[in-house]
């Protein structure tokens, strides 16, 4: 039997039938997901399967994100309106961002980890993304210890073992804001959101994320304006194309003092293993090593 804990914590408890270890009945926590709709000025633009907790902070993210708004004040309401069958984040828009709104405009339905679902052109899932320039720098002690940090704001995750997070870690205050969700993307946003809401300057610092980097978290990473992303697994080499044209410093493959850099080396100081890797095109002929 299932039973929903506190909306906040985006977790339910569920009754096992069998514990195997001990041949007798137990229970554990679980993630939540539920289809949450970003409506902007009355009309859906989106629905994706999230958490339910936080969700004001991945509303404004989202749309940050998205390119929907340039700016927090750009959203003058913001309403979030429990359903039967899920949430409704409801949103006006200033006067002068309509128009973003109908060129970015899609609907889609967007399962867990998947923020390209939905798309309707091969252009729109490729979309430009502004470059980034200047940031702060980091140490590779400090790569080590803005992921390792990141664990203190897991709270999700330590309970169910089935949430991603993503995080911000500041040059002198350390991790400033983790937010958690079923899906990497959403987590993203919801940090975005977070970060707007607490004014802090995205090339202050880095995002870290405890999930793979695909093309769109690099996407999103440039859209918050940040130019170091930070992540404990590999990249796509997609990922590591776009990251080199738009300024991004890419780090992966963080396990204690060792991890990888992929693009833009200068931002990182005194690196373990330093790796600038330029993946071929899609175009181009397979390699062949010896």
């Amino acid at each position: 039997m299932l039973h929903s804990l506190s909306e906040s914590s985006g977790m339910a408890a569920v009754q096992l039938a069998t514990l195997c270890h001990l041949r007798a009945p137990g229970s554990r926590a679980l993630a939540e997901e539920v289809p949450v709709a970003l409506v902007y000025n009355h009309a859906t633009y989106a629905v994706m399967m999230a958490t339910p907790a936080e969700l004001e902070d991945f509303a404004l993210g989202f749309s940050l994100t998205e390119g929907i708004v340039e700016a927090a004040d750009e959203i003058q309401e913001l309403s979030v309106l429990p359903h039967p069958n899920g949430i409704e984040l409801r949103m006006e828009l200033a006067e002068h961002r309509h128009d973003a709104l109908l060129r970015r405009r899609r609907r889609l339905a967007g399962p867990i980890g998947c923020g390209l679902c939905g798309i309707e052109s091969l252009d729109a899932a490729l979309r430009t993304v502004p470059p980034v320039s200047g940031g702060t720098q980091i140490a590779a002690s400090d790569i080590r210890d803005a992921m390792s940090g990141m664990e203190a704001g897991q709270a999700l995750h330590r309970a169910t073992r089935c949430a991603h997070a993503a995080g911000f870690w500041h040059g002198q205050r350390g991790i400033l804001a983790v937010r958690e969700d079923v899906g990497r993307h959403n987590a993203l946003d919801k940090l975005a959101g977070s970060l707007a809401r607490m004014s802090v300057t995205p090339n202050s610092g880095a995002v870290v994320l405890t999930s793979r980097v695909s093309v769109e978290m690099v996407q999103k990473t440039a859209m918050m304006g940040t130019t170091i992303l930070i992540a404990v697994s590999a990249p796509t080499a997609m990922a590591i194309r776009l990251a080199q044209d738009c300024g991004i410093t890419l780090v992966s493959g963080v396990r204690g003092n060792q991890h990888e850099v992929f693009t833009h080396p200068e931002r990182v100081v005194g690196s373990i293993i330093q790796q600038s890797y330029n993946p071929p095109s899609p175009q181009d002929p397979p390699r062949h090593h010896a």
